[in-house]
């Protein structure tokens, strides 16, 4: 768990505020608040906020602010990353279903279209960050779990490395990514702000800050990014109860990146892929690497509409996928 010092709580409320209009704000949902510097610094910018804590000693303090302030603060003992696990029967804390948390704060379900029902901010764990994001992109694209309720806006504070990705260009093949296209697709992603790794503290008990090695891309920071699900997501062919398929087909798309677009198609038993590409105006010969985001998605939607695609193709390992994120 990383804390942040009182300069950078500073920064992340104004970047938080930054694009804000008038008149009443979203409510904030803050996860792992830890001690409450954040916290602190967010309810004296004038913020409504629920803490989610899952640590007994940090809830007793946050219980404890709570009691001193006029409903600004609500803390509830959860964890967000354990939200609507795969299991039968009641959930024991700190898992915590959705539903019965958006109850608890009072934040009803609009259409997707409609303006951000609610904002969450909190620094992704390091250990399994991109199993996280993962999940996080599943729950948007099906619209499941916090996505029942709109487009949900993430405030996350993530690896630089991580970020990196997100953002990557077609053509990139090293860091150009499933992830990426899916990411950039169904978010708007905005970075805030970069923070060098020094301006946290942790509670581990050596002390040190559990910073990811890499080669590859930078990362000296974490980055504070805006993820604002895309209105125009489900336009078109694309929709929550076919998105599965979508993800996996991208996902198969970057088993081998620099394989030719018509060697993918063929082993889906496509046989009228150069009508198909030649339709899409896409070169024959391209790589899946340097295809946009947006050209999966019209390859998905026109594969939807061929006799020759089945979805019953990527059945099994979309179930198999969808447990082992859960």
């Amino acid at each position: 768990r990383f804390i942040a010092c009182p300069q950078l709580a500073r920064t992340v409320r104004r970047c938080l505020q930054r694009g804000a209009g008038p008149g009443p704000q979203p409510l904030l949902l803050e996860f792992a608040p830890g001690p409450g510097i954040l916290t602190r610094t967010l309810l004296d910018g004038g913020f409504r906020v629920v803490a989610l804590e899952s640590n007994s000693d940090y809830f007793t303090d946050l219980q404890s602010l709570e009691n001193s302030l006029d409903g600004q603060l609500k803390v509830i003992h959860g964890d967000f990353f354990r939200l609507d696990p795969l299991t039968k029967g009641a959930l024991k804390p700190p898992a915590v279903s959705s539903d019965k948390l958006f109850e608890t704060i009072g934040v009803a379900a609009v259409p997707w279209r409609a303006d951000v029902p609610l904002k969450i901010f909190g620094i992704i764990p390091q250990q399994l960050e991109r199993n996280r994001l993962w999940r996080l992109l599943f729950a948007m694209y099906e619209c499941s779990s916090i996505y029942r309720y709109g487009r949900v806006e993430l405030n996350l504070f993530i690896s630089e490395k991580e970020y990196t990705v997100l953002t990557a260009k077609p053509g990139k093949s090293k860091i150009y990514q499933a992830l990426t296209v899916l990411a950039q697709l169904g978010y708007e992603i905005e970075l805030l702000h970069k923070e060098p790794w020094s301006s946290f503290a942790t509670n581990l008990k050596n002390g040190g800050l559990a910073i990811p090695k890499t080669v590859r891309v930078p990362n000296d920071h974490l980055c504070l990014v805006r993820l604002t699900p895309q209105q125009n997501l489900f336009t078109g062919g694309l929709k929550p109860s076919n998105a599965s398929t979508f993800i996996f087909m991208v996902k198969q798309s970057f088993a081998k990146p620099k394989s030719r677009l018509t060697d993918r198609l063929n082993s889906w038993s496509l046989d009228n892929s150069d009508t198909l590409l030649k339709a899409l105006e896409i070169p024959q010969n391209a790589a899946m690497c340097n295809l946009y985001p947006e050209d999966y998605k019209r390859l998905f939607e026109a594969l939807q509409n061929s006799d020759m695609f089945a979805e019953t193709f990527f059945h099994d390992e979309v179930l198999a996928n969808t447990r082992t994120m859960n």
